[in-house]
């Protein structure tokens, strides 16, 4: 039964991780898209210049969560991204309230514990970086026959 089970979570597992990461960037770059361009936002809202904290913010959520879900350069943008999180968090939630729940940085959060577990574990299988790496490595066998 172990071995049955052991076989699913090989053939599955960077699947999954693949189907992480798209969600992840699906689910993150509206922040971004609604702080540069106002997608989802209230009708008075007024952007952020785009050389402000918030400006970088939002150049890093969007472009930041695009590379996340096509999955070209994974763990450099993930490592990025998962630092934008924290000191977001430590800048904007935790002075507010220990918890986040209280202080409204619960998803902050999480976003910067799945992106640090994204830049190391890598896009999947479904990436645009497993694309290159497959490429790379028979453009390179071919070499010197």
């Amino acid at each position: 039964m172990m071995d049955y089970l052991d076989s699913i979570s090989s053939r599955w597992s960077l699947r999954l991780l693949s189907v992480l990461r798209i969600a992840t960037g699906f689910l993150f770059m509206p922040h971004g898209a609604q702080k540069l361009f106002g997608f989802l936002a209230p009708e008075h809202t007024v952007l952020p210049p785009l050389f402000s904290l918030l400006g970088l913010a939002g150049v890093l959520e969007f472009f930041g969560g695009l590379f996340i879900l096509l999955g070209p350069f994974t763990r450099p943008v993930a490592f990025i991204l998962s630092g934008e999180m924290a000191v977001a968090y430590f800048m904007v939630h935790a002075p507010k309230g220990f918890w986040p729940l209280g202080n409204g940085g619960d998803l902050a959060a999480i976003f910067c514990f799945v992106f640090l577990y994204l830049a190391i574990a890598g896009g999947g299988t479904w990436s645009v970086d497993r694309l290159w790496r497959r490429n790379y490595s028979s453009n390179n066998s071919n070499v010197g026959l």
